[in-house]
C-alpha cells in the first residue's frame, strides 16, 4: 500500500512551518510589545492630569483662606472620578495635616512652587501613583502647603487594554496577509520545478544529463548529484554490453570447436576417434571456463557500481611468496623454474589482499604461460627509494618486440606472431586491480631477453 500523502516528507509544509512557527512567536511579541508601549502612552497621559490635578488643587489653596478645612469645590474636585477613587491629602507646614481621605505613604515635601513631583506609594494592597506640588498661600505667605494627590493604577491598565485589543486585530490580520502572500509565494515558487519534472516524466530509456538550463539554483546539487549517478549508470551499461559483446567473441570460437568435435565423434565411434575428440573437447572446455573466469574478473575489476574493497595494511611480505608456493607444481608440471626474491622485514601496502592476490595470479600465469619450457620466472619485492614497493614478475623467456610494449594492459591485445594460447585479458586484469590500488605498471624488456612487470605500489600512510 503506497504510504499516505501527509506521511511523505514536503517540502512546501516545511518552509510553511518554518515560516508559520516565527510569525506565531513574532505575533506574541508584538502584542507584549504594543502592551507595554500602550501602557507606557497612558502612564504619561495619567501623570499629565494627575499633575494637572495636584496644581489645580494648589492654585484654588493658594487663593482662598486656609482655615483648616477645605472648600467643598476642592473636595469635590478631589474625590470624584468616574474611572474610580482619588486620594489626597493637604499638610500645611505650621499647622500640620489640614485634610486628606486616606494615610498613604508621601516623600518629602518638594521646593515650594517647583513643578509637580510623580512617585509611586502604596495604600494597603493597592499601588498609588501620587503627584506632590509645594505651594505658598497668599494669605499666609510664611507658611508652605504640600498638597498629594494620588490615583490607582488599574485605570491604566484598562487603557492600555483598550489599546491593545484595538491593535491586535489590525496586526493578525496583517499578519494573516503576510502569511497568505508567503503561501502564494511558496506554491509559485515550486511551480519552477513542473518543467523539468515534466522533461524528466517525458522520459522512456534516456539517461543522458539533466542539464543546468531551466534548474534552480536551489536544487541544482540534487540535480548535479542525479547527472553523476546517470553516468555511472551510463558506465555500467555501457560494461555490461562490452562484456556480452565479448563473452560472444572469445567464446564462440571453442563453442564452434566443441561443436564441431561433438559431430566429429558421433560421425566415427572408434576408440581412436572418440578419445582424440575428448582430449581436444577438454582443451576447449578449459579455455572457455578460463576465459570466462577472466572476462568476469576485468568486469569486477572496471565497474563503476561494484561496492569498493576495504583497504587494509596487507604484507607483501608474506601474501607474495604464499602465492608464489602455490604455484610451483604447475611451474615443474611446465619445466618452468619458478623462484622468489624479497627482503627481510615486513613490505605493507594498503589494498584488498583478494585482489592483490588475483594480480599476482595473473602476472605468474601470464610469464608461465609465455616463457615457454626450460625458462625462469622470478617474482621479486623490493623497497622503492621514496617509500612504497616494488613488485616484479621476470622471465627469460623470449619477451616482447620493443614496439608492442605500449599496448600490453590492453584488452585481448595479443602480441602477434605468439603461438601460445590466451585471452589477452590476463595483463588488463592487472592493469585494473593496479588502478584500484592507486599503484602503477610498468613493462620492459629483461636483461635477459624476456619481459619484466613492475608494479609500483605507493606508501600504504597516503593509498
Amino acid at each position: 500500500m503506497p504510504p499516505k500523502r501527509w506521511a511523505q516528507p514536503s517540502l512546501r509544509r516545511r518552509l510553511l512551518a518554518f515560516l508559520l512557527i516565527p510569525v506565531g512567536l513574532l505575533l506574541v511579541l508584538d502584542a507584549l510589545l504594543t502592551y507595554g508601549v500602550a501602557l507606557a502612552y497612558s502612564n504619561r497621559v495619567h501623570d499629565r492630569d494627575l499633575s494637572d490635578d495636584a496644581l489645580s488643587l494648589s492654585q484654588m489653596l493658594r487663593n482662598d483662606p486656609v482655615e483648616g478645612r477645605l472648600l467643598p469645590q476642592a473636595r469635590f474636585l478631589l474625590e470624584y472620578d468616574p474611572d474610580g477613587p482619588n486620594y489626597f491629602s493637604v499638610v500645611s507646614r505650621r499647622r500640620g495635616l489640614l485634610a486628606d481621605n486616606a494615610q498613604f505613604r508621601q516623600i518629602a515635601a518638594p521646593p515650594a512652587d517647583s513643578p509637580p513631583a510623580l512617585y509611586k506609594s502604596t495604600l494597603g494592597s493597592h499601588t498609588l501613583r501620587v503627584a506632590t506640588v509645594s505651594i505658598r498661600p497668599d494669605s499666609d505667605p510664611t507658611d508652605m502647603l504640600t498638597v498629594s494627590v494620588a490615583e490607582t493604577l488599574s485605570d491604566r491598565h484598562r487603557r492600555a487594554r483598550e489599546i491593545l485589543l484595538m491593535a491586535v486585530p489590525l496586526q493578525t490580520l496583517l499578519l494573516l496577509g503576510v502569511l497568505s502572500l508567503v503561501w502564494f509565494g511558496v506554491n509559485y515558487g515550486l511551480r519552477m520545478l513542473q518543467p523539468l519534472t515534466a522533461r524528466l516524466a517525458a522520459r522512456e530509456q534516456e539517461i543522458t544529463p539533466i542539464g543546468e538550463a531551466d534548474v534552480p539554483q536551489e536544487i541544482l546539487p540534487l540535480t548535479r548529484t542525479i547527472d553523476a549517478l546517470f553516468a555511472r549508470l551510463r558506465d555500467a551499461l555501457a560494461l555490461q554490453e562490452r562484456f556480452i559483446a565479448d563473452a560472444a567473441h572469445q567464446l564462440r570460437t571453442p563453442l564452434a570447436g566443441l561443436s564441431l568435435h561433438v559431430e566429429r565423434a558421433l560421425a566415427d565411434d572408434s576408440p581412436q576417434n572418440l578419445r582424440d575428440a575428448l582430449t581436444h573437447m577438454r582443451q576447449l572446455t578449459l579455455r572457455t571456463a578460463r576465459t570466462s573466469a577472466q572476462l568476469l574478473a576485468l568486469t569486477r575489476a572496471q565497474s563503476p557500481l561494484a561496492a569498493p574493497a576495504e583497504h587494509v595494511p596487507v604484507d607483501l611480505a608474506r601474501l607474495v611468496p604464499q602465492a608464489v608456493s602455490l604455484r610451483v607444481p604447475e611451474a615443474l608440471a611446465a619445466q618452468i623454474d619458478l623462484g622468489y626474491q624479497g627482503v627481510e622485514g615486513p613490505l605493507p601496502v594498503r589494498g584488498d589482499a583478494a585482489s592483490l592476490q588475483e594480480m599476482l595470479d595473473n602476472l605468474v600465469d601470464n610469464a608461465l604461460r609465455y616463457a615457454g619450457r626450460g625458462s625462469n620466472v622470478t617474482v621479486g619485492l623490493a623497497p622503492l627509494p621514496g617509500g612504497g614497493v616494488q613488485l616484479r614478475v621476470e622471465d627469460d623467456g623470449p619477451g616482447v618486440p620493443e614496439e608492442w610494449l605500449s599496448r600490453l594492459g590492453e584488452r585481448f591485445f595479443r602480441v602477434p606472431g605468439n603461438a601460445e594460447t590466451g585471452t589477452g585479458l590476463g595483463l588488463a586484469i592487472v592493469q585494473r586491480i593496479a588502478e584500484r590500488h592507486g599503484a602503477r605498471v610498468f613493462y620492459r624488456r629483461a636483461p635477459q631477453h624476456g619481459l619484466s612487470v613492475d608494479v609500483h605500489f605507493p606508501p600504504a600512510a597516503v593509498v
